[in-house]
């Protein structure tokens, strides 16, 4: 149910970091990894499903608005998870840009 502005104490601008604000140039990481990064948690912590849940919600648009900024690999193995990176000049061929 939606509830009044002022029903709140205080009110945030709603901002995210950019891919390289959070993003380590050299590394590749997992939508998994991005919702803890995104959230101030270390991208390895143990947290529990119903919480990584809520983090995804923040991780999968945020993939979404900054993919011109990232690349995707394919999982490792089978049904493991993508991985995604910062994108630099060198990653993609021309011929798939």
């Amino acid at each position: 149910m939606p509830r009044a502005k002022e029903s709140f104490d205080q009110l945030h601008p709603c901002d995210f970091y950019t891919p390289e604000e959070l993003l380590a140039e050299e590394e590749m990481y997992t939508i998994y990894e991005i919702a803890r990064l995104l959230q101030g948690v270390e991208p390895d912590a143990e947290i529990d499903e119903d919480t990584e849940a809520v983090l995804l919600d923040w991780a999968v648009p945020w993939v979404m608005k900054n993919a011109e900024e990232l690349v995707v690999a394919d999982p490792p193995e089978e049904d493991a998870p993508g991985y995604y990176g910062l994108r630099r000049g060198t990653d993609v061929p021309a011929s798939e840009s």
